[in-house]
């Protein structure tokens, strides 16, 4: 998703006043808001996200519409949601497993950066041999915050040994 999927192009950022920012580049009424994750919504089918447990890692997310996933095809279905998470986090759109075990449904592209905005839509992936109709309401998807971590980028000359060494794509015995 990169910066997440962009379904409605009228939904526009306003313009950002660089005096108002901080030293971070963020604004104070930002900085104040910084643990919640603050959810909009654009049209009255949009369902809120919520865990379904205490525990639970992921945020439901909902289908604001009633749409065919065909079969070994994708679809995306919109939330009606935007979203703006805390900094230093990044939101991933990831398949409730349910859906994958019964139905062979998967989620693509889920990551959403916290600077943006614009309207949240799931990527899902149809891999069985039957059309998935899914509806208003539908739970389609989990949304999990994670804690980033975007480290300066220096070139070297070389990079320190490990055991492991260039070993890749299955080279530890999996």
């Amino acid at each position: 998703m990169g910066k997440g999927l962009q379904t409605s192009p009228e939904i526009k950022d306003p313009p950002l006043d660089l005096q108002e920012l901080g030293h971070n580049g963020v604004s104070e009424e930002t900085q104040n808001v910084s643990s919640l994750l603050r959810v909009k919504k654009l049209s009255e089918n949009a369902v809120l996200p919520s865990r379904a447990s205490p525990l639970s890692a992921g945020y439901d997310l909902s289908s604001a519409t009633a749409t065919q996933v065909p079969a070994r095809g994708k679809a995306v279905i919109p939330t009606d949601l935007s979203i703006g998470i805390p900094q230093g986090t990044y939101a991933r759109i990831a398949p409730r497993s349910g859906l994958t075990w019964k139905h062979s449904i998967d989620v693509g592209a889920g990551v959403i950066d916290a600077d943006y905005r614009g309207p949240v839509g799931v990527i899902l992936f149809n891999h069985s041999d039957v059309d998935f109709n899914v509806k208003p309401g539908d739970r389609i998807a989990q949304l999990i915050i994670g804690k980033i971590m975007t480290p300066e980028v220096v070139e070297v000359e070389d990079l320190d040994s490990t055991i492991r060494g260039i070993g890749g794509f299955g080279s530890t015995g999996f």
